[in-house]
């Protein structure tokens, strides 16, 4: 078991937050804790207001600037063991685990990726070029040039803006190919072999606990998951799974909405909309980021990464 150091969380007050209070504007905005929760940490202290310990009679105005402290918390054993599958002077490719955050997020500030890079290769010299979520395992890839960051990142994001509306891409460079596999309830009717293409947009949707969430929805971005099944019995149905697109939590709500969610995902129902219930961080699900094709940032081949199941 390990404590960090604490960290400090800023917001600036926007037009929509002037006029409530700090307690308000906190159990509004950040509803994981409840009012009394808030209450409690300005009584200790915690939360500063443009630099100044804050009061329970404050009223907010647009600009203000608010900052809780929160203290040193346990984040339980770290992870002191990711394997390194590629690693050149510009990228490093790891084997997330399970449940290891990428970035620093909510419960996990030192016990992360980053923290694991950092403790690694020296704070700051390797960053990880996208995320995978603290549930999903598998590649991701890290940079150690500005270059390769600024490179990778471009790849990440032409993957879904160069998407057309068949699928292809377009440009100069091959796209990026990113494959999952998926462990999803048992999909009826599926057979090995069976191949479909999913198109439900994906946008912000309101959730009680989280405030909002990714989610199948109308009004949402235009999203597409090809997949292949590639096991299938009583139990489950496993799916290969080819983004054309990467929106947050793409591929849960995609099979949730054929219905077929991941096995033991509580956040995403049948219909790929989000379960009221489901609390931050809840994961027990299978998938993994097992293939990435990528053009080098360097010397500009195609490269291809891959781990096994």
């Amino acid at each position: 078991m390990a404590f960090n150091s604490g960290w400090v969380y800023r917001d600036e007050v926007g037009f929509d937050g002037a006029g409530m209070g700090v307690v308000q504007f906190y159990a509004s905005y950040y509803r994981h804790s409840s009012a009394d929760t808030w209450r409690g940490r300005l009584r200790l202290g915690e939360i500063t207001l443009n630099g100044r310990t804050a009061r329970a009679d404050d009223v907010l105005s647009a600009g203000d600037r608010l900052a809780w402290h929160r203290p040193a918390w346990n984040e339980g054993a770290f992870f002191d063991d990711v394997p390194i599958i590629f690693q050149d002077a510009s990228i490093v490719a790891v084997d997330k685990p399970f449940g290891l955050s990428t970035m620093p997020d909510g419960g996990w500030l030192e016990n992360s990726l980053v923290g694991w890079l950092d403790r690694k290769f020296g704070k700051g010299a390797v960053a990880p070029a996208h995320r995978l979520n603290r549930g999903t395992s598998g590649i991701v890839l890290c940079a150690r040039t500005g270059e390769a960051r600024a490179s990778l990142a471009a790849q990440f994001r032409d993957k879904t803006a160069r998407a057309g509306k068949d699928g292809a891409a377009s440009g100069s460079l091959p796209p990026m190919e990113k494959i999952y596999l998926a462990r999803s309830i048992p999909y009826p009717g599926g057979r090995i072999g069976d191949q479909l293409a999913i198109d439900a947009p994906i946008g912000a949707v309101a959730h009680p606990a989280l405030g909002r969430v990714f989610a199948c929805t109308p009004g949402g971005l235009r999203a597409r998951s090809e997949c292949e099944i590639v096991e299938a019995d009583a139990r489950s149905t496993l799916w290969r799974v080819r983004l054309i697109t990467g929106r947050s939590h793409q591929i849960r709500a995609h099979l949730a909405s054929i219905g077929a969610p991941l096995l033991g995902d509580t956040l995403f129902r049948a219909g790929g909309t989000p379960n009221p219930f489901a609390l931050p961080g809840d994961c027990g699900y299978y998938l993994r980021a097992v293939k990435v094709a990528f053009t080098h940032p360097a010397d500009h081949r195609r490269l291809a990464i891959e781990v096994c199941l």
